[in-house]
């Protein structure tokens, strides 16, 4: 049976990776489901085979054209999306369900462009986050990717 993202029968391991770059963290425009349209953390699934860190490397190279170094876990949360306006017993089975690990990356190489599944890309310093309409949750990561940024940097 094959297996799939969308009504999946055990949650899907994702990754995310926040990019804080002179002050600025990089977004993306999402160009499939879940979150169509809306701005987001780059990021998306692992493959078989590969570790955290070289997923949230691809999947960044792939979205963003930037190449990272991971540099640590800002967080692991679960996302867990119903189908909206499904009749009340196709409530409790989840469009989707996804498991993820957020990091925080340095840019090492490449230029920023929307690459993949991505529409666009953004740079955002912290004080215009709220004009990306982000999640609740994405906005929560990247404040605290923000902060651990700004320790790392007083501690060079």
């Amino acid at each position: 049976m094959a297996f799939s993202r969308e009504y999946p029968n055990r949650p899907v391991m994702g990754v995310g990776g926040v990019i804080i770059d002179r002050g600025r963290a990089v977004l993306i425009r999402r160009g499939t489901e879940p979150l169509l349209g809306e701005w987001s953390i780059p990021g998306g699934t692992i493959e078989i085979g590969e570790t955290l860190e070289e997923a949230v490397r691809r999947e960044l190279r792939e979205e963003t054209g930037l190449e990272v170094r991971v540099l640590e876990l800002i967080e692991l949360f679960d996302r867990i999306y119903f189908q909206d306006g499904a009749a009340a017993e196709d409530k409790k089975k989840p469009r989707f369900h996804y498991v993820i690990a957020d990091y925080l990356c340095e840019v090492v190489g490449g230029e920023p462009q929307a690459g993949s599944d991505v529409t666009d890309l953004a740079f955002a310093r912290e004080d215009e986050l709220g004009k990306f309409h982000l999640t609740e949750k994405a906005t929560s990561v990247l404040k605290k990717a923000f902060a651990l940024s700004r320790a790392r940097a007083a501690t060079r």
